[in-house]
């Protein structure tokens, strides 16, 4: 393979300004020491007087008169050595003493001063030689005034688009931050459609007026309609609001302008409001065309909100995307603006209002049947086995967004590799999916036996509150297997999926959360830190509900905090709407709610001990089980018979960085010496027979 291709050079010698700096210091220097070429080494700077003092003195051997310019160079050679002091170039070196035998003087060119040159030196029996002027001054002494200008005219050059007309791009111009950074995409080639997009069917129907629009204007303008100029797509990160934007722009087959918020402001001042304006000039020339801005918060913030006073030039380009989107007019040739964000309650208001982004689509988490859509498609270039469903990994995923279920598939393929498998089996899947929520496995951690009783009950214990409570989740899954910072979790999903929660749900959820802790006391008597999690999260459900939901009888339906998250700019400083008494009492209430909770738990496990200690005995032993064996030990107090045999005879699956490696470069070894051919050894021939006979 050829690894010598030349490749483009970046940032190169003609684009590089610390260069262009660097070269004229070289040149600056170089014409100094070479302008200084005559004048270098061991010569003595005299002035006038000595120059006469010593010729009257004798102490000149000769003489040589050289007129520059308008001065008259004299130097010459002493008969006799002579000791001066150079000052040295560099401050912190003192000054040097050398012997000298030639000097050097300028005079002014009058004739009493050359005469009584020479008559002192014919006296004295001197030698005067005359020499010709040399060119060299006039061009040093044209060459200083015309390198300042060069240099400037250079660095103007580079600034102004040279740097660009030489294979750079518009990108590589210095001068061209006014212009947009929006990538152009042609619609006619975009192979996004709403086919790639699953999960989001209600999503995709709000934009296929959009598409309908961009292909057939006419139909709505005869009916006096007028199509939303902006679309704001809203939703957590993940659920696939930039792949519904090209999968509108690919319908449609118009241009397609793609452009971050954070893309527009820069440390100059006016640029933002500059590239917005370039921006939709651009795709007006195009238009029909679609601009799909992404993450437009960083850029859309409500002005006057940061702290110690605005960001004047974020609030000029809101004011200049202001403008833009206010100014279209509906005359066949639109552009419309499609945008995403996950904080649209950070938006200046103005941007939020008809007109302008008149269209929101909120983009959640998909369903359970929008969850094997996304599946379905993230599954079409990986090769599942027969006893992969793909509905099955869809209901033990709620929340999941298009992103992580693409992560669970992917993270599931590479464990097949690591085991050279075919194809990707629902252990792979299953493996996946921890590997997703928790991290990989960490079988060598080393721990006591106490430790791992300890997580085997408190796990246990989830176990038997989620299977008690009667609006509790079905447990489908319970593991010490050690992941990332967790010795282990408990997976327990409704048998439908809930979008809205009741009290009693609630409810059990926190018992549910209790149980890891209680599972650890009433068996040790000891508690760990391994409920820290467990806690923290049923300490903001139960706070949620009495200041958001309204579920506490002694405060009533009162909102006290807002379900938002906070924006520091325009919440920063404001005081609660609540009093002092009014916080104990809600302090109160979370307190009693969790009480509550604890005691629901604690009877759940104290009527079921001898189901704890089996499950928990279960997980020591096989250290993973699932819902139809959780069931089994709860009812019967026994493994299934079937999965005691498959699991004493399985083999682990988790295999050693080295033992990977190990594999690989055999297989890999295997295969050379399968397709390398075999020599062939030549035939013997009676003449190879030393002895003159015939091989056998």
């Amino acid at each position: 393979m050829n690894n010598n291709n030349k490749q483009p050079r970046q940032g190169g010698f003609v684009k590089n300004v610390l260069m262009w700096v660097i070269l004229a210091i070289i040149v600056v220097f170089g014409i100094q020491f070479f302008a200084g070429g005559s004048n270098r080494g061991a010569v003595d700077k005299i002035d006038y007087s000595t120059l006469v003092s010593d010729l009257n003195d004798g102490k000149l051997k000769n003489i040589t008169l050289q007129p520059s310019d308008s001065l008259i160079t004299v130097s010459g050679e002493y008969k006799t050595p002579k000791t001066v002091d150079n000052p040295s170039s560099f401050p912190l070196i003192g000054p040097t003493s050398q012997q000298v035998s030639h000097f050097q003087a300028l005079i002014v060119p009058t004739d009493t001063t050359i005469n009584n040159l020479q008559s002192t030196a014919k006296d004295k029996g001197i030698k005067v030689n005359v020499v010709a002027a040399s060119n060299n001054g006039i061009w040093l002494n044209l060459l200083s005034y015309l390198l300042p200008m060069v240099l400037m005219i250079g660095f103007l050059y580079l600034m102004m688009g040279g740097m660009g007309a030489r294979g750079g791009g518009g990108g590589a111009n210095p001068m061209s931050f006014g212009k947009s950074k929006a990538k152009q995409a042609d619609g006619k080639t975009s192979k996004v459609r709403f086919s790639d997009v699953a999960g989001s069917d209600e999503e995709k129907q709000e934009l296929v007026e959009v598409v309908d629009f961009l292909k057939n204007p006419k139909k709505y303008h005869d009916l006096g309609a007028r199509i939303p100029a902006g679309v704001l797509l809203e939703g957590p990160p993940g659920t696939g609001k930039t792949l519904l934007a090209k999968a509108v722009a690919g319908e449609a087959g118009v241009p397609f302008y793609s452009i971050s918020g954070s893309d527009f402001v820069e440390m100059f001042v006016g640029v933002g409001a500059s590239r917005v304006r370039d921006l939709f000039e651009n795709a007006k020339k195009t238009a029909p065309s679609i601009i799909f801005i992404d993450e437009i918060d960083a850029v859309g913030r409500q002005r006057g909100a940061g702290l110690g006073g605005g960001n004047d030039e974020r609030e000029q380009t809101l004011n200049q995307l202001l403008v833009e989107m206010d100014g279209f007019q509906d005359d066949g040739n639109s552009v419309i603006v499609i945008a995403a964000t996950n904080r649209s309650d950070v938006l200046d208001p103005a941007l939020l209002r008809p007109g302008r982004f008149d269209r929101k689509v909120l983009v959640g988490a998909p369903d359970v049947k929008g969850r094997e859509a996304v599946l379905k498609v993230h599954a079409k270039n990986k090769p599942l086995g027969k006893d992969v469903d793909l509905h099955s990994v869809a209901t033990q995923t709620p929340g999941y967004v298009g992103a992580d279920l693409e992560n669970v598939l992917n993270e599931a393929a590479l464990v097949a590799a690591r085991q050279n498998k075919a194809e990707i089996n629902a252990a792979d899947i299953d493996e996946g999916m921890d590997r997703a929520m928790a991290g990989p496995a960490k079988k060598d951690r080393t721990q006591s036996l106490r430790e791992r009783e300890i997580v085997a009950y408190h796990e246990a214990g989830h176990a038997i509150v989620g299977l008690v409570l009667e609006n509790g989740s079905t447990v489908r899954k319970v593991t010490i297997v050690p992941r990332g910072r967790i010795g282990g979790y408990m997976l327990a999903l409704p048998d439908e999926e809930i979008m809205q929660p009741t009290n009693f749900h609630l409810q059990d959820q926190l018992a549910s959360l209790m149980g890891g802790r209680l599972g650890e006391e009433i068996v040790f008597g000891v508690a760990t830190p391994g409920a820290s999690n467990d806690i923290e999260r049923a300490t903001k459900m139960a706070r949620a509900m009495v200041t958001e939901y309204g579920m506490s009888k002694k405060l009533g339906m009162v909102s006290y905090e807002g379900s938002h998250e906070v924006f520091i700019g325009r919440d920063y400083g404001q005081t609660k709407t609540y009093s002092e008494a009014t916080a104990v009492m809600i302090d109160e209430e979370v307190r009693r709610i969790l009480q509550e909770a604890y005691d629901r738990a604690k009877k759940a496990i104290a009527e079921h001990r001898d189901q704890h200690k089996a499950i928990a005995e279960a997980l020591l032993k096989y250290e993973t089980l699932d819902a139809k064996q959780i069931k089994s030990l709860f009812e019967t107090g026994e493994m299934p018979a079937e999965d005691i045999e498959k699991l004493e005879n399985e083999v682990p699956e988790a295999k050693s960085y080295e033992e990977v490696l190990s594999e690989t470069n055999a297989e890999m070894a295997k295969k050379e010496a399968e397709t390398a051919e075999p020599k062939l050894e030549p035939e013997a021939s009676p003449s190879d027979d030393n002895n003159g006979e015939k091989a056998e």
